[in-house]
């Protein structure tokens, strides 16, 4: 049996008889509340479904997704998908698959509704009736013809994108309750280039035009590419519609291009920064007093400059926690490249195809993001767990480079102190060594361990001599360490996904392989649906193995399936649906 190293001295049940070596996964299914990331919905040849990339989110721990753009361009959500024919809204049977498989697994969904469309908006002197939206290769400023960047300005515009918004918000209803209005719609996601008033007349008809198809939906005001709070307040002075705005979105790429610590978003951008945009919209007229502000696109890029793939597994941790600090949700970009795009391998956590042996592998990041999501997920910021620090004489010569630490709180009451030096890290990992004195107050910490972050690496700490609050020469570093109680780690480990599920016709029966993955499972559930929708049923559970055949599957109709992976512990997220047509 292939046991994962953080089980050493740990059984699959969940019950620890020994310290974990390494930090032990949370699947999507274990966290309420948690990290988000982006993704595209998957798209053949680049990203196809039954390659192992999508369920690697649900291994990971990710508990949100912004879905709606195709990297830079429309996804199969988008108005010029949904409409091509004029008045005909349709969504294939596969999209509805993939937003269940991420409901079904565990993920809260947040769609962009979103761009134009050329049979409305385009701005020439004839339009289409009907259209056949574009591959992924195109992208901002796009200001052709039949750009989908050309937004709905008139008030026939309007109307025609709002009759979209109402069919997919009841399309969704009961499935997705996260809707926001556009993308980056500040910079040339927005043609001629971004226009609050504009954008601000749109919001005051998407905001109750959402909420009135679904009561229990919520508006995100979309994600502005930069934190400008002018910008901002004159889109809201335009929409008068503060009080239906649920969420506030924007993104933080400081310095992009080029390799900036993730702290900076807070400095990068001259006299504004998201701390001031928030300040804006939390203190605007109307504006609801529980609304959450959330940075839903955030990624520092190992092909930047001055960057490599260390300093991102060091920067994207960081970069959650400091916002989770400030109670801000983040959705790191993007789960996988689709290079037919025009981002190439750049951004993915997980390497595109590109026909090379690393295809649909992790970058170190991913497991960064795994135990962040893990140890992190689930708490909240702790005021009233006291932090001390010595001084660290080597910081006074780093200029903005300060000592952070944050105190959390899990839902079971358990404390988790992170800490970490916001110095700008250097390609290749290195780092001065450092060391510094913690003193913890009310953290109800026992027996403490030390937690590397991006390694997830777990080693025992002891108390400084006569106390029972003070920890000394803690290694201190330019990535996030984190302090717990050695039984901090109390959640069951679930097997992995399987992935590559495929289905064929065989005789009179359907013929099923896949791959299964750690975790150690020791049976397989085999669920199948007749028709594109309706309820899956169960129909085996076979030991562990990586195929079957069901003898009698329905014919005359599309038949599906879908696996999972079952230990000791428990069952595995989904893995791809597989389609056969009998």
């Amino acid at each position: 049996m292939n046991v994962p190293r953080f089980l050493i001295g740990w059984f699959v049940t969940g019950i620890c008889f020994a310290q974990p070596s390494r930090v032990p996964p949370k699947r999507s299914s274990q966290i309420d509340n948690g990290f988000g990331i982006n993704s595209n919905l998957p798209r053949e040849p680049y990203l196809p479904w039954d390659r192992w990339w999508w369920t690697r989110m649900f291994d990971a721990g990710v508990s949100w997704i912004r879905i709606g753009q195709y990297e830079n361009s429309s996804e199969p959500t988008s108005w010029d998908w949904v409409e091509q024919k004029r008045g005909i809204f349709a969504i294939a049977p596969e999209v509805d698959d993939y937003v269940d498989s991420l409901i079904d697994n565990g993920v809260k969904v947040q769609v962009q509704l979103l761009y134009g469309n050329p049979m409305y908006t385009s701005p020439g002197g004839r339009r289409p009736d009907q259209i056949t939206p574009k591959p992924g290769g195109f992208h901002n400023d796009d200001r052709s013809i039949d750009s989908v960047f050309w937004p709905p300005k008139t008030q026939d515009q309007i109307a025609a994108f709002i009759r979209y918004v109402k069919w997919m918000v009841n399309h969704f209803r009961g499935r997705i309750h996260y809707y926001a209005l556009w993308n980056e719609q500040d910079i040339g996601y927005w043609n001629p280039w971004g226009n609050p008033e504009e954008y601000g007349r749109l919001l005051a008809a998407f905001a109750p035009a959402v909420h009135e198809t679904d009561p229990q939906a919520k508006v995100i005001y979309g994600g502005q590419a930069d934190p400008n709070s002018d910008w901002a307040k004159r889109a809201l002075d335009e929409c008068r519609c503060a009080s239906g705005i649920d969420i506030f979105a924007y993104h933080t790429y400081p310095g992009y291009g080029q390799n900036m610590n993730p702290e900076s978003m807070d400095y990068a951008y001259g006299t504004e920064s998201p701390e001031k945009l928030r300040n804006l919209v939390r203190n605007y007229p109307a504006i609801r007093k529980d609304i959450e502000f959330w940075d839903d696109e955030f990624n520092s890029i190992p092909s930047w400059r001055g960057s490599d793939e260390s300093v991102q597994s060091k920067y994207i941790p960081r970069g959650l926690i400091y916002n989770h600090a400030a109670g801000v949700r983040t959705f790191v970009w993007i789960l996988a490249a689709g290079v037919d795009g025009n981002e190439y391998d750049d951004f993915g956590f997980i390497h595109g195809r590109r026909e090379m042996p690393d295809d649909f592998t992790p970058r170190p990041v991913y497991y960064a993001l795994q135990n962040t999501n893990a140890l992190f997920s689930d708490t909240k910021f702790d005021a009233g767990i006291g932090i001390e620090s010595s001084d660290v004489p080597a910081l006074r010569r780093q200029g903005r480079a300060p000592f952070l630490h944050y105190g959390f709180r899990s839902k079971n009451g358990k404390a988790i102190i992170a800490y970490w030096v916001a110095a700008h890290s250097a390609a290749g990992g290195a780092f001065p060594p450092m060391a510094v004195n913690l003193k913890l107050k009310n953290s109800g910490i026992r027996k403490p361990v030390l937690i590397d972050v991006v390694s997830g690496e777990i080693s025992p700490l002891t108390w400084k001599q006569g106390t029972a609050d003070t920890l000394e020469a803690l290694p201190l570093r330019d990535s996030v360490m984190a302090i717990a109680d050695a039984n901090y780690f109390d959640w069951p480990v679930l097997p992995e996904a399987p992935s590559g599920l495929v289905a064929q016709a065989s005789g009179a029966g359907a013929e099923l392989r896949w791959v299964l993955h750690e975790g150690a499972p020791s049976k397989v559930a085999i669920e199948r649906r007749a028709g594109n929708t309706g309820r899956w049923e169960r129909v085996a559970t076979p030991p562990a193995g990586m195929q079957f055949t069901d003898a009698a599957p329905p014919s005359g109709r599309v038949v599906c399936y879908r696996v999972r992976a079952i230990n000791a512990a428990g069952e595995s997220a989904y893995s791809n649906v597989a389609r056969m047509s009998r």
